[in-house]
């Protein structure tokens, strides 16, 4: 009957970022993020974030 109650724990969050100029005004920006017990919750998780970016300017 209780098993739909969340089990609270403290959330961790742990970011790398990396941002490389490849040519000048062009930038490709890399993130990775680890997140454990997300939205507080024990039952769920860790979860792996991967993102990228392109960025350009004229």
């Amino acid at each position: 009957m209780w098993e739909c109650i969340p089990h609270y724990e403290p959330e961790g969050v742990v970011e790398i970022y990396y941002d490389v100029e490849i040519i000048k005004n062009v930038h490709l920006a890399i993130d990775y993020q680890f997140v454990a017990n997300p939205a507080y919750n024990s039952d769920r998780g860790p979860v792996n974030i991967f993102t990228s970016r392109f960025h350009f300017q004229f």
